[in-house]
């Protein structure tokens, strides 16, 4: 939305509870909604932007509500990613991401690394390590 842009769709909705493809009551999306987000629900989180008769991505993970600490008086809520899978780096212009984008994009493949790492080895070890290699400038 910084740009003029609108994906045009919901931002995430409810998951495993029924098995369903769209799960409530929890949501995002500009319909309101009235099912406060609390810890433990999980929700997808599916960003995406599509141009009519052009293009479109959608980056779609599965994320858990948690609480965060802060250093305010109170904790907040905020998003833990369970998806362990990279993102094709291909898709990715890196002079359009902001640092944070980029400081984002390496902390998640690092987890992806962390945790997939450990079940592979020879060419399925070797394709995710550059799948998970750090972006930079």
């Amino acid at each position: 939305m910084a740009h003029g842009f609108d994906y045009d769709h919901g931002t995430g909705h409810g998951v495993g509870h029924f098995l369903s493809v769209h799960e409530g009551p929890q949501r995002i999306a500009k319909a309101p909604n009235t099912v406060a987000l609390l810890p433990g629900m999980v929700l997808s989180n599916e960003p995406g932007y599509y141009r009519a008769d052009a293009f479109g991505i959608r980056i779609e993970n599965l994320e858990l509500v948690v609480e965060v600490p802060t250093a305010g008086d109170m904790t907040m809520l905020g998003f833990e990613s369970l998806t362990r899978a990279p993102i094709d780096r291909r898709l990715v212009d890196v002079s359009l991401l902001t640092d944070s984008e980029i400081a984002w994009w390496n902390e998640y493949h690092q987890k992806v690394w962390q945790d997939v790492s450990p079940a592979l080895d020879g060419g399925d070890l070797a394709w995710l390590e550059q799948a998970t290699a750090p972006l930079s400038r």
